[in-house]
């Protein structure tokens, strides 16, 4: 039994190191090639495990599913974090519309894709729109720092890639629950339970995440104010395992609980000697759970049904960019008159949707947890992160610059002013 434990604990190890070391290297590389870090971190985990097999970590094993489940709800709380809610007061409606109904949208347009080109029974159709109808803060936010644009565009689409993670992590497991024969298949049933599960865990999320907040924010009363990033992490993790226990959503109770910490100036509490250090943290957190999560994706692709089913695989994705976002960009936009939106900054939107962490992490769940037709729906979503984010995130700043919609910093405006 000793023997059996160290050799575990060695693997894990092992595994660790592995991970640590190629995404450090992959990371370098990345940002040389001016290139999202996830995209070569996929790269990375496909040359090392199906390349030299030094990585061998089935999806189904325990060391898998605690990364999927640690790395989403950590970066699932920063994504809520990092939305102001004073940003929103614009573009709500429009957040609102792409957060839920975009979601339900994508993941219509991308089943009935699905069905007809891969020949997907409808449950498991929609299973694949459900995983990959969210966007990717994750990936999204970096970009977006290196790319100034418009406050309105940027906080918009950062808003609609927290908010429907969430809505697409509800959505996925609501569906698992169907096709795993725990749920009755009706859409009254499915609509109640949905409504259930979000509005759970965004009333229980809202309660810890201000609790916490309180209790290291509060100039008196807080007295976890010199273990703030730590009361982070507890924030994050107990606001999901509390949502499980009670069977709510855990991963809309994480996000926002992260949500209410982001916002703790707006309800009259204070956190601003504490900035740097959440920051830096949080940063270093999100890098290696995107590390984990991308190389161990990489690692276990099946390039068999990849080659397989590559063009209808490709037939689904060109749907889910070309066809699925525009429509779901217009219908959400269109009817939001107090945003005013442009042109250039609804094309804009057509364009930027990378998918990323959190269809990346369902989809290794339902791997785990055996559901047939999970290596197809595997390898289309492994093709829709890669394509998503080496055509999109790669070009967001250029279609920015073509679009108009870049803001110059008071010292680049002031070098195209008075050039030297």
């Amino acid at each position: 039994m000793e023997n059996t434990t160290s050799v575990m604990i060695d693997h894990v190890i092992i595994l660790l190191v592995l991970i640590f070391g190629l995404g450090m290297l992959f990371g370098k590389i990345a940002h040389f090639l001016k290139l999202p870090d996830v995209a070569l971190f996929l790269v990375a985990g496909m040359i090392i495990g199906q390349g030299f097999h030094w990585i061998n970590e089935s999806s189904t094993s325990f060391t898998n599913q605690f990364i999927l489940v640690i790395g989403s709800t950590l970066i699932l709380f920063d994504g809520g974090r990092n939305i102001r809610l004073s940003g929103l007061r614009q573009v709500w409606i429009t957040v609102s519309l792409l957060s839920i109904p975009g979601v339900i949208v994508t993941c219509g347009a991308v089943a009935i894709t699905a069905h007809l080109l891969l020949d997907l029974p409808w449950l498991y159709a929609l299973l694949l729109g459900a995983i990959i109808s969210s966007t990717d803060p994750a990936t999204l936010i970096p970009v977006f720092k290196q790319v100034r644009i418009r406050t309105k565009v940027r906080e918009t689409v950062e808003s609609e890639s927290a908010f429907n993670d969430a809505t697409g992590s509800i959505l996925t497991f609501s569906l698992l629950a169907i096709i795993m024969g725990t749920q009755a298949v009706s859409i009254s049933s499915g609509v109640s339970e949905f409504a259930k599960t979000a509005l759970g865990g965004l009333l229980l999320g809202g309660v810890i995440g201000y609790v916490l907040t309180y209790l290291t924010a509060h100039l008196k009363l807080g007295f976890l104010r010199d273990y703030a990033t730590i009361a982070m992490v507890v924030t994050s993790l107990g606001a999901y395992i509390a949502g499980e226990l009670i069977g709510v959503s855990g991963f809309m109770a994480t996000f926002t609980a992260g949500l209410i910490w982001g916002n703790a100036g707006t309800f009259k509490m204070d956190m601003n000697d504490k900035l740097h250090e959440m920051e830096h943290f949080s940063e270093n957190i999100t890098v290696i759970m995107r590390m984990l999560i991308f190389i161990l994706l990489g690692s276990q692709v099946n390039f068999t049904i990849i080659f397989e089913h590559f063009w209808t695989s490709l037939g689904v994705i060109f749907v889910f960019m070309f066809i699925a976002r525009p429509l779901t960009v217009l219908l959400c936009t269109l009817p939001d008159r107090k945003a005013k939106w442009k042109w250039n900054e609804i094309v804009f939107m057509f364009w930027v949707r990378e998918t990323g962490v959190i269809p990346a992490a369902l989809c290794g769940m339902v791997a785990g947890m055996g559901v047939q037709h999970s290596e197809l729906i595997a390898s289309v979503t492994f093709m829709a992160v890669l394509i998503t984010i080496l055509f999109q995130a790669s070009s967001t700043a250029f279609v920015a610059r073509k679009l108009g919609l870049e803001v110059k910093t008071e010292v680049e405006e002031e070098r195209t002013n008075h050039p030297c």
